[in-house]
């Protein structure tokens, strides 16, 4: 690590955003009202979006400074939501590193190369640390620029920053492409052990810089988004997984922002998940959010978990799910209302608007 405090200019440091509603819930504090964002807020619901992304891939929009604030930013003012999400993908600090990976339209993320022997590994690129000036650090420039270009504009609104958990990216490099039961990456974890902990190493080392660097450009939270931890049995999580998660944490953790850890379909994992290095724990839509408190003996904010599939439900119905999601997390020691998974495509940004009034009035 390069340094343990936050420049003077940074939004918590300058007093913007350290008693917003969002940094408040997350630390526990009795905020002004109860915060709410959305996952994937930043993107593929809006028309906005897609009008500004036409004719420009996935990974070019997440490099593009000027295009990734200008998304960040379009929830934010559409909504009036507490947060805005960086726009990223998960896979963006592969990319900049040097690692062969594209996005392909309606499939996912595809490597050049999958990883699965320990020359694989060893023929990755070198990481370094954020700051150092290495050519990672380096490649990062676009990321430190989308950041501050988007502070400058959200004033006392946070940015959260983000990066895809280690093995979730390890995950889809050991496989090459989106899997459905994630099944060479759980072979491998037990078929060549060292193989797996050097890979998990590596993309720790990688979320880990990602996120420190939005982190000293701007950003005043953190999530770890993990997309298949929850195809994990608990032992196996803790044995093979929750050091990698715990890795990329630790990246930030001596810098005073909160730490969110999502995963999905992860309600037997929340309280290793908490061990791991998170200060609040996303939760998804499967786990009300009073047994999360129980099991995690209610000692950490907690974030969540709208059904998202309950957008298109009549209205009248989903108030009384948002009002049940807001009765269950106050039973938290903070709690910011979420989704409990990421927003539909198709999602109406009209019926997300309300949720956003209703959870501002009611919560």
């Amino acid at each position: 690590m390069t340094g343990s405090s936050l420049p003077s200019t940074h939004p918590l440091s300058a007093g913007l955003t350290r008693d917003s509603a969002l940094v408040q819930a997350l630390e526990g504090r009795a905020s002004s009202h109860r915060p709410v964002w959305f996952m994937r807020q930043a993107g593929r619901s809006l028309p906005e979006y897609l009008k500004v992304r036409e004719g420009t891939s996935m990974l070019e929009s997440c490099l593009d400074p000027a295009l990734a604030s200008e998304i960040t930013l379009q929830p934010v003012r559409r909504y009036g939501v507490d947060a805005a999400i960086f726009f990223s993908d998960i896979v963006v600090p592969m990319r900049v590193a040097g690692v062969g990976v594209d996005i392909a339209p309606g499939v996912g993320p595809v490597f050049d190369r999958p990883i699965r022997s320990m020359a694989d590994v060893e023929a990755l690129p070198e990481l370094g640390e954020a700051g150092d000036g290495g050519a990672f650090d380096q490649a990062l420039e676009p990321i430190r620029e989308a950041v501050r270009l988007t502070v400058e504009q959200l004033g006392q609104t946070p940015l959260i920053g983000f990066a895809g958990a280690p093995f979730t990216l390890a995950a889809y490099m050991v496989q090459g492409r989106p899997s459905r039961d994630h099944m060479a990456a759980r072979e491998l974890m037990w078929a060549q052990p060292e193989v797996w902990e050097a890979l998990v190493a590596w993309t720790s080392r990688a979320a880990g810089v990602f996120v420190r660097t939005q982190v000293l450009a701007g950003a005043s939270a953190v999530q770890l988004f993990d997309s298949w931890a929850g195809s994990l049995s608990e032992k196996t999580y803790v044995e093979k997984c929750a050091g990698g998660s715990r890795a990329a944490l630790t990246a930030v953790a001596d810098l005073p922002v909160p730490r969110i850890h999502f995963a999905a379909n992860a309600g037997h994992l929340l309280d290793p998940m908490g061990a791991a290095g998170a200060t609040a724990l996303g939760v998804d839509y499967r786990t009300p959010l009073d047994e999360a408190v129980a099991a995690t003996g209610g000692r950490f904010p907690l974030q969540g978990n709208i059904d998202p599939a309950m957008l298109g439900a009549p209205i009248e119905a989903l108030e009384r799910h948002v009002q049940d999601v807001l009765d269950r997390g106050a039973q938290a020691p903070g709690h910011v209302v979420n989704l409990g998974h990421g927003m539909p495509p198709h999602a109406n940004p009209d019926v997300v608007k309300r949720v956003v009034e209703q959870v501002h009035e009611r919560g």
